[in-house]
């Protein structure tokens, strides 16, 4: 059986994951080599459709030289470059 102090100290831990986990540096993501996966599970507000079109659209006119770039994709809009912007690399 679990003590009161036992379950204050699991409970901070979790806390703490949690914060972490919420505060950690976002994963970048070159989106000019990733896949739909890596790109839906990197960028917040891209499901596999989103990616997909990204990916499609690389492929249909090449690399990305510009982060803005990605507002010529279907469904990527001002809102959701914004909330990508500091996780997106652009490499060949």
């Amino acid at each position: 059986m679990f003590t009161s102090f036992k379950l204050l100290v699991i409970s901070m831990l979790l806390v703490g994951q949690l914060f972490v986990q919420a505060y950690a540096a976002p994963e970048e993501v070159n989106i000019n080599t990733a896949s739909v996966e890596q790109l839906a599970e990197a960028l917040t507000g891209i499901g596999p459709s989103r990616a997909a079109a990204i990916v499609e659209f690389r492929d249909a006119h090449g690399a990305f030289t510009s982060v803005d770039e990605l507002l010529a994709v279907r469904g990527i809009g001002e809102r959701v470059l914004a909330d990508n912007r500091e996780r997106i690399k652009i490499q060949d």
